[in-house]
């Protein structure tokens, strides 16, 4: 028998009147549009043979109305994709336990976590130090449950879902190891699902400390990105130059903000902590075969660098990261 997760749902009226306005232009949100897509999207999980014990709870499901400007069909075939890339990569996208120590630690280290105070858009902004991941402990899998968790986090906020995630990237200490922590070829494919697959708005990225034996991997990385996406991200010189971009307010004391990291990362594990249930609870869906699927061409695949040329070229690169040298 087809069982789904139903949970209670959230209030949307607690959102602010601000926030609506957002919503309204920038998603095409309003009532009547959210009350019947939410109806629409709810009846095809109901009614879809190959869900399992997934959640119809309205913040959820606005997860995938929202990334998809309330596109009902493509909004389930991102819902599809979502319970594919975490059928596909199990080893990546679940069990994301904070309290296990691998994972653990990588928080605990500051790798990855949220900034407490939104910025003057409203916005959640998310710092990643190079500095937190050590390649000789930390693999490939624990660096992206670290992501995956992160952002499963942050998607069962509304807010956050309305006004999109901003990130700070910072690659100061960046060895070798770091980049060939990677095998290329599950790169290529993690990274050529991620973008569609992942419920969430990148409004901006910033990177910061770049090695100049870097940069021609960043320009690798844009061009198979969405041009949306591209025109996103920003490379900056310091942290001076990054504060013209960033709300220093939301930066960490050690950026040239005012809060110490540490106390940032301590917040942080209180809301992983509130959470935590709800995320580990999603492992229970299951995406019972992949049929729904809509696919690319092969052309488009290669045409936009995900295709097997795709692989090929990060394998074919992978020598070259062996022999760089960091300042």
């Amino acid at each position: 028998m087809k069982e789904t997760k139903v949970l209670e749902d959230s209030d949307v009226s607690m959102l602010s009147e601000s926030l609506l306005k957002i919503a309204k232009r920038e998603l095409r949100e309003d009532k009547c549009t959210r009350e019947q897509s939410l109806e629409q999207l709810r009846n095809w999980v109901l009614k879809n043979e190959d869900l399992q014990n997934v959640r119809c709870d309205d913040t959820f499901l606005l997860r995938f109305l929202r990334a998809k400007k309330f596109s009902v069909p493509m909004a389930e075939q991102t819902l599809l994709k979502y319970l594919n890339i975490r059928r596909t990569f199990p080893h990546m996208a679940t069990k994301l336990d904070f309290l296990e120590p691998r994972l653990g630690d990588l928080i605990e280290q500051g790798y990855i976590f949220a900034v407490p105070k939104r910025d003057k858009h409203g916005r959640r902004l998310v710092i990643i130090n190079a500095k937190g991941l050590n390649p000789k402990f930390h693999t490939s899998s624990d660096q992206a449950k670290a992501h995956f968790l992160t952002y499963e986090c942050l998607m069962e906020d509304q807010e956050t879902q309305i006004t999109g995630l901003s990130h700070v990237g910072d690659f100061a200490g960046v060895t070798t190891s770091h980049v060939t922590n990677w095998n290329p070829t599950e790169f290529a494919r993690v990274f050529k699902w991620g973008e569609q697959s992942l419920p969430m708005r990148h409004k901006e990225i910033h990177l910061i400390n770049v090695p100049s034996t870097l940069k021609w991997l960043i320009d690798f990385v844009k061009n198979r990105v969405s041009s949306k996406m591209k025109n996103r991200l920003n490379i900056y010189g310091s942290e001076k130059e990054l504060m013209k971009s960033v709300d220093a307010d939301c930066l960490p004391q050690e950026m040239g903000g005012t809060m110490p990291m540490r106390e940032m990362i301590e917040l942080w594990k209180q809301e992983l902590a509130a959470k935590r249930d709800l995320v580990l609870a999603l492992d229970q869906s299951t995406l019972l075969s992949d049929r729904g699927i809509q696919r690319r061409s092969s052309y488009n695949s290669e045409k936009n660098g995900t295709g097997t040329n795709f692989v090929s070229q990060i394998e074919s690169i992978e020598g070259s990261f062996r022999k760089l040298e960091f300042d």
